[in-house]
């Protein structure tokens, strides 16, 4: 069974930085692209970041410049680094893998930015 666990989350002023990581666990084969999205009260859950096994990566207009996404292949571990930070940033942030060419996602990490 495949599991991912996200990790990082917390309360933080507007301005300031968190970084959030997220794990694979299980009986793990094959990795590919890895991401980040988040959702709000109400709102649909939204891309953040991507990243594939080689690298390259993407991400939301609204984060652009802000936010670095990065993984560690040899520990199946995606990290985001979130600097900058918003009121508007604030959501629960969910990891979300493509192991073993199927679709998984973590539980969740609550991201809070106060102004």
């Amino acid at each position: 069974q495949v599991q991912l666990v996200e990790s990082g989350g917390g309360l933080v002023q507007a301005g300031g930085s968190l970084r959030v990581s997220c794990a694979a666990s299980g009986s793990i084969f094959r990795v590919d692209v890895m991401g980040w999205y988040r959702q709000c009260p109400g709102k649909q859950r939204e891309l953040v970041a991507t990243i594939t096994r080689d690298g390259m990566t993407n991400y939301a207009d609204s984060v652009k410049g802000r936010f670095t996404i990065s993984r560690n292949n040899a520990k199946n571990i995606v990290y985001l680094q979130m600097n900058s930070l918003k009121p508007e940033d604030t959501a629960v942030y969910y990891c979300n893998g493509g192991i073993n060419r199927m679709n998984y996602w973590g539980q969740g990490t609550q991201v809070t930015v106060s102004s």
